[in-house]
């Protein structure tokens, strides 16, 4: 047979129904299955415990309710269904499903099939099926009050051995396969078709009423999977490249870029969209988020209640985000290395919020229930990132006198920041909603951060509309915009200004340095030779016509953001300062800030100097003061100096965070003119690398060894060590201690 894109499919078994699966792709071993219901029910599992009596009893409820109606019904002569067959891995293989764990479940498979494609299906009658007598209607029912007029109910007559209705209606034709008590179908699904769970309800009466009216209904319990197409040119998600949908569907491992720009590298992740809890969590994701039923087939409607889901600020999703450091409650943000460990903690415990999480992990996990859903998903990041705290398209910090920035502004309202990177995610799909030309790669965020008609999400944006400065076009243009191109602007006190400061400096060319997404089709597990840049498709070239034609334009459309710009420096500016960039230093080593200063008038300059080192969080947020010096100097005409402050390892390895990040800050005044000058620079304290070894070549279903090593660079002992390993399809995630600590200088193995 041939279905609507022209695919030839045969279901097996046509004239009875197959025996259940007997293959699985689960990984747990025999006796590791966690029996839920025999846990201590006031411990983590207590919750689920308590939702799956309710649920039972529920069902059972409405089950009893239904047997009862239909006994007291007038006895009817109409057929009866007595049950139904999905051919679930045969449509699993045409619907590019069969990775799904729960498509091979020993117990309760489910279909999980694909809109804008049809499926396979088998009805088994209590007596012989004749379609000049048994009148039979299919009801395809979505979500809690399902609607015909809202497209989450889908009445199906069966009638035809051909498809009589438009791509746009579900539609059915009686498969030659049909004979004696078994009626074989095949069922197509409209590309516009709600995404998640649907049920079957099969009603069975009589083609000729004057026999009688009645009707028998069978109600399947079966939830079918239903997820958007990529591979259908009618779905909204359609992405036209294969490697780019093996990518970025069908991948279930890759990168999220971390660190600081000019050292970013690639961090693993097993992204795991296939494993048993990652669709089941997707799809109650969309119910947290509150996505109205019949908005659940729009892809922008839908990432975008992914983007509120993810995190615990609205409604208990999946990860609570923190970023001061304290993580003794949970896990450390760092420890996590793929998204199905933290699922599965979700659900154990009772559907309450993991931690802990920050962007790059955030980011993971929506790139995992996207792809389980069938939205085409990558993770980028971006390295030096703007926060917007205002709408006013800068960042903007504000220094005392003395040189000390003044976090919150003169009026503790401004809380503009820039991270040393940020992680969200682009999604791709067409965009009916806006202009056309802004469809494609969209950019969505589940990080926290400010809040988008009263809850913390984000997006989707068109990356178009961020190229062109087009901030006025939903959703949340302007933030995004901001995060990669806003210019940099230093305030200086000043108690002659109306506002008792002026802008010393503005910096263009700071924000939105670079932005990396792994490679389509590229793996590269020792080095980073499997990045891509994306910031010609967020932006336009630095200093080019075409980037300040951007910035204008939504300059244009921000009111805020015209009154900063229009600020401009008056000072005459003589003297010229170059802060030196630190690219990285090794853990155990000194650094150096330094300034080179250059005397470019004919006459005496008096220069007034303060340089500080601070710890910082990736956010940008200061950690700790590590070091800070002050002083003034004279330069005679057309002279050089440098000066500088050394930090020895003595002075910054107790005042380390997280990812070891680093911030210097370096700001001049010039006496006789009142230039000042201020500058910033952000490096990382690398660590060693850990060395990962396989004795042999792994063979399915055979153990192997892997062996981990790393040399410890520094003079004193490594002591509270642990590991987390993780492995698409290979193990579950595990964390494991290690019992001893690593001497100084000494290798870990």
């Amino acid at each position: 047979m041939r279905n609507r894109n022209n695919t030839t499919v045969q279901p097996q078994s046509r004239s009875a129904f197959p025996s259940r699966p007997n293959g699985s792709r689960g990984r747990r071993a025999q006796g590791q299955t966690q029996n839920f219901m025999s846990r201590n029910r006031n411990g983590s599992d207590y919750n689920n415990w308590l939702n799956s009596l309710r649920a039972d009893y529920s069902r059972s409820f409405s089950r009893r309710r239904r047997d009862e109606a239909e006994t007291e019904k007038p006895p009817s002569s109409a057929n009866t269904v007595e049950r139904t067959h999905w051919y679930i891995k045969d449509n699993a293989k045409n619907h590019k499903t069969i990775k799904y764990d729960l498509v091979h479940d020993e117990t309760e498979p489910k279909p999980i099939l694909r809109r804008g494609q049809t499926f396979y299906l088998a009805l088994r009658f209590k007596d012989n099926y004749d379609v000049k007598k048994d009148r039979v209607l299919l009801h395809f029912n979505f979500g809690h009050k399902p609607s015909v007029q809202k497209g989450t109910k889908a009445i199906i007559p069966v009638e035809n051995d051909k498809f009589t209705k438009t791509k746009d209606d579900w539609d059915c034709r009686i498969d030659p396969g049909t004979r004696a008590r078994d009626l074989v179908l095949q069922v197509y699904i409209p590309a516009s078709a709600m995404v998640g769970i649907w049920r079957l309800e099969v009603r069975c009466g009589l083609q000729d009423t004057t026999q009688g009216h009645g009707q028998n209904v069978y109600t399947d319990e079966t939830d079918c999977y239903v997820l958007f197409n990529p591979w259908c040119k009618d779905d909204n998600v359609y992405l036209d490249d294969d490697d780019k949908r093996e990518e970025y569907v069908i991948n279930d491992k890759g990168k999220v870029y971390v660190g600081p720009f000019s050292r970013a590298r690639g961090r693993p992740w097993v992204f795991g969209q296939f494993d048993d809890v990652a669709l089941p969590v997707a799809v109650y994701i969309l119910e947290l988020s509150r996505i109205a039923d019949s908005e659940r087939g729009n892809p922008v409607r839908v990432v975008r209640g992914i983007s509120a889901g993810v995190n615990d600020s609205d409604e208990g999703g999946i990860l609570e985000g923190r970023w001061d450091g304290e993580y003794g409650d949970g896990v450390a943000p760092y420890k996590w290395t793929g998204s199905v460990r933290i699922l599965e903690e979700y659900v154990k415990n009772g559907y309450k919020p993991v931690k802990y999480g920050q962007c790059w992990v955030f980011s993971a996990l929506v790139t995992t229930v996207c792809r389980s859903l069938g939205i085409p998903c990558r993770s980028v990041t971006n390295f030096v990132s703007a926060h917007d705290t205002n709408s006013s398209l800068t960042i903007d910090k504000f220094f005392t006198s003395d040189g000390e920035e003044l976090e919150g502004g003169p009026d503790g309202e401004n809380w503009d920041s820039i991270w040393n990177f940020h992680v969200w995610n682009d999604v791709w799909m067409a965009r009916p909603d806006l202009p056309p030309g802004y469809g494609g790669w969209q950019a969505i965020d589940a990080t926290p951060q400010e809040e988008s008609e009263l809850k913390m999400q984000c997006g989707p944006v068109s990356l178009e509309a961020v190229r062109r400065g087009d901030i006025g076009l939903s959703y949340d243009a302007p933030f995004v915009f901001a995060e990669v191109n806003a210019d940099v602007m230093h305030w200086a006190e000043d108690p002659e200004s109306d506002w008792g400061w002026s802008r010393m400096k503005m910096n263009k060319y700071h924000v939105g340095r670079s932005i990396l997404t792994k490679a389509c089709g590229k793996d590269d597990d020792f080095g980073d030779t499997d990045r891509e840049e994306l910031l010609d498709s967020y932006k336009n070239p630095e200093n080019s016509v075409a980037e300040r034609l951007a910035i204008h334009n939504a300059v244009r459309g921000c009111r805020r953001a015209q009154q900063y710009y229009e600020y401009k420096p008056g000072q005459k500016d003589d003297v010229s300062f170059d802060l030196i960039d630190i690219d990285k230093i090794t853990v155990g080593q000194e650094f150096k800030v330094q300034v080179m200063v250059r005397n470019d008038s004919d006459e005496t300059r008096n220069i007034s100097a303060y340089l500080t080192a601070r710890s910082v969080y990736y956010t940008g947020i200061s950690a700790s003061l590590i070091k800070k010096a002050e002083g003034k100097f004279t330069l005679g005409p057309k002279q050089q100096q440098e000066i500088a402050l050394t930090v020895a390892y003595s002075e910054y390895w107790k005042k380390m965070v997280e990812h070891c990040m680093m911030k210097i800050y370096a700001i001049c005044r010039v006496q006789e003119t009142g230039q000042t000058w201020s500058d910033e620079d952000d490096f990382s304290v690398e660590k060693p690398k850990l060395d990962i070894q396989v004795a042999s070549q792994p063979k399915v279903r055979v153990a192997c060894e892997a062996t981990f090593s790393f040399k410890n660079p520094l003079d004193m002992p490594l002591t509270d060590c642990h590991l987390s390993v993780d492995g698409a399809g290979l193990m579950r995630p595990r964390a494991i201690d290690i019992n001893t600590e690593v001497p100084a200088h000494g290798e870990f193995t």
